[in-house]
């Protein structure tokens, strides 16, 4: 028995439909991708694949002809059409904004004396950010990322403040929202996960035999009751399916105990 009735599979009369991620394994544990106009967090170390994933989410809605946007404090735009290339992708119809913090040029008549340095730096930057997102109307952005952000604000407080005031103004403006944070900054900073609407968490496992391996695990998800029916019903056909194939494996393989 699977445990979920009739009634929770039928999806529900008011629920909109979900946009997908760009990925479909993603989308298939998401139960059918992300809710449209929401704030998403993508947390990871740096080379565990939140870049590409994220531009996955981007070149997805620039095929079905949406304004995309790709903000990036970190990364040159070099760099992201570089990592784009290796995967066989062009970013020609995506909008890359390459974002230099004022903190970070060495033009020396932008050096500031007389204010605090990071209350300009930070209002600075986020105006720029706005301005952009206003000029481009996207309904689909990426900002990579918020470690530069958290370095700027310098205490936890006003960077709280300032990613609530940039959720707030992402939904007056009707667009899906990526966030990525590569966890630079200090251990268990779980005030973002209050924030965002889904967090996903990725990760690089190290084993004992062969390469590395990637790990995406989904900390948080607001659904409705007909999603949560989707993701219940697709993780016990995978629990299923990883039993069976368990059961062949111990019946038919014997390792000696060493």
């Amino acid at each position: 028995m699977s445990g979920i009735s009739t009634d929770a599979r039928r999806p529900d009369a008011d629920d909109p439909p979900r946009i997908s991620t760009g990925s479909e394994g993603l989308d298939a544990i998401l139960g059918g991708g992300l809710d449209a106009n929401r704030l998403y967090l993508y947390e990871g170390r740096p080379g565990t694949g939140k870049t590409t994933i994220a531009l996955q989410f981007l070149l997805e809605g620039a095929r079905r002809g949406e304004r995309v946007l790709y903000i990036t404090l970190s990364e040159t735009a070099h760099e992201l059409r570089l990592v784009a290339r290796r995967h066989g992708w062009s970013l020609d119809n995506l909008d890359v904004f390459e974002l230099v913090p004022p903190e970070t040029t060495l033009d020396p008549d932008r050096e500031l004396t007389v204010f605090h340095p990071a209350e300009i730096e930070l209002a600075e930057t986020t105006k720029i950010i706005l301005d952009r997102v206003q000029q481009s109307s996207p309904t689909r952005v990426v900002l990579d990322s918020l470690s530069e952000l958290r370095l700027l604000a310098q205490n936890p407080l006003r960077y709280r403040r300032q990613v609530l005031a940039l959720k707030h103004f992402f939904a007056s403006r009707q667009c899906t929202v990526i966030l990525l944070d590569d966890l630079s900054s200090q251990q268990n900073d779980l005030q973002l996960h209050s924030i965002a609407h889904g967090v996903v968490m990725l990760e690089q496992v190290a084993i004992d035999y062969g390469a590395e391996r990637r790990r995406l695990r989904v900390i948080k998800c607001a659904v409705s009751s007909s999603a949560a029916a989707t993701m219940i019903s697709s993780l016990q056909r995978a629990a299923l399916k990883f039993s069976r194939a368990s059961s062949r494996l111990s019946t038919t393989n014997h390792f000696p105990m060493i």
